[in-house]
């Protein structure tokens, strides 16, 4: 019987299984040539060592070993660029996951291609359904807005712009834009977990239950664009 430390060690050698079918996705511009080491590879792709170590623990990535160091060949850096495409798209760990598990499966390049393509449809389907829940959020903002507006004394509506810092600005702004979180942490070249506090202030600076209803007013009261 396969005691559960087999089944812990048979489960991390599924999850770096390799693949021999990837689909295509985006390469960086400017990418080395060969092998590269850990700080090219994060410097590539815009992201920390921290982030490559996280993949490296969740089975999304695979790294060889120079002595000490880790390196990334052309498969590794290709499945990279799948792994930050589907990230971009704001796809969850647990979803990567299992698209990478069905890719392992792939018996040829076109049943890859489809896999991808299938899980880049659905992820497409998530994000509509989202701006359609955006777009309502606002409307229901909108009319609370109009609402308060006839019942309460003027007051200056831009009162929370005075309160934002100029990174808080810089990263509402990105929020409006539809930036996951870990995009603006790239973009203010600061820590995700840094990104995740500014967004709760900016939230809790504007009265809100979330950054899209904190978008909503911002927008509403024209301190960032539509």
């Amino acid at each position: 019987m396969m005691t559960n430390e087999s089944k812990k060690a048979d489960s991390r050698s599924g999850a770096r299984k390799s693949i021999r079918f990837l689909p295509i996705a985006p390469l960086p511009e400017n990418l080395p040539e060969g092998r590269l080491a850990i700080a090219d590879m994060a410097n590539a792709f815009g992201v920390t060592h921290r982030t490559l170590h996280f993949y490296e623990e969740k089975g999304l990535l695979t790294a060889a070993r120079v002595g000490p160091m880790r390196v990334y060949g052309p498969d590794e850096i290709q499945q990279m660029a799948v792994v930050n495409t589907c990230r971009e798209t704001g796809m969850p760990v647990a979803v990567i996951q299992e698209l990478l598990e069905r890719l392992s499966a792939a018996e040829s390049q076109e049943e890859a291609d489809g896999v991808f393509r299938n899980a880049m449809t659905a992820r497409k389907r998530e994000l509509v359904a989202q701006q359609s829940t955006i777009r309502r959020q606002m409307q229901q903002i909108s009319e609370l807005l109009d609402f308060s507006s006839a019942h309460e004394p003027e007051t200056n509506d831009n009162t929370p712009r005075a309160h934002l810092t100029p990174a808080e600005l810089r990263c509402l702004a990105l929020m409006a834009e539809g930036y996951p979180t870990s995009r603006i942490a790239r973009a203010l070249e600061i820590e995700p977990g840094e990104v995740q506090v500014m967004e709760k202030n900016i939230i809790a600076k504007f009265d809100s239950n979330n950054r899209f209803q904190a978008v909503a007013k911002a927008v509403m009261l024209g301190i960032v664009g539509h």
